[in-house]
């Protein structure tokens, strides 16, 4: 009899097969949350970083465009000061308006 005893207390306890499945579908939901939370994470920071990407090119465009009408501005103002010379007004008065200096006789002194 005593070797029943140890016999039966070798023996392990049936398996109550709801609780397994319960702890399963915890351990299952509780991984597919966290999959869930991490997947949501991985996309906001693949989507900063190409927002950030291409908030740099246009950095990069507009810094560009910026020293290109800078050039342009200094260009045109060489260009207007050359247009008021007055050697070239002179020029132009004499050559295609048939302008010319005024004599000492039309010249009227106003007092």
């Amino acid at each position: 009899m005593a070797q029943s005893k140890v016999a039966y207390g070798k023996v392990a306890a049936p398996a109550r097969p709801g609780a397994v499945a319960r702890e399963n579908w915890i351990s299952f939901r509780y991984l597919t949350g966290v999959m869930v939370l991490l997947t949501l994470v991985s996309i906001f920071h693949v989507w900063s970083r190409v927002e950030v990407i291409d908030l740099n090119l246009r950095i990069g465009e507009a810094n560009k465009q910026f020293r290109d009408q800078q050039q342009e501005n200094k260009r045109l103002k060489v260009e207007v000061a050359s247009l008021k010379a007055p050697a070239r007004i002179e020029a132009l008065a004499k050559g295609e308006l048939g302008m010319a200096l005024p004599t000492d006789q039309q010249v009227v002194l106003v007092k």
